[in-house]
């Protein structure tokens, strides 16, 4: 797999936190970004206590990946 050079930047990121994540920050923080979608065809995932560290995928990767979870094809995780 090679790395593609990002058409944005990261602080256009209007970023949301799992409604399972923990309030006070403690733990595991899954955050998204769905807002670079309409322009740049790209959804970001991230940890918050790893900020600068992020995965972009397609939509599509991340609907089918959000349809695998509901679906529970993770075992319940």
């Amino acid at each position: 797999m090679t790395a593609t050079p990002l058409s944005f930047e990261i602080a256009e990121a209007v970023w949301f936190k799992s409604s399972h994540s923990d309030p006070q920050g403690q733990g595991a923080c899954v955050r998204v970004a769905t807002n670079l979608i309409p322009v740049h065809d790209v959804v970001i995932v991230g940890d918050t206590k790893t900020p600068d560290a992020y995965l972009a995928v397609s939509p599509e990767a991340w609907s089918a990946f959000t349809s695998a979870l509901v679906a529970g094809e993770f075992g319940g995780v």
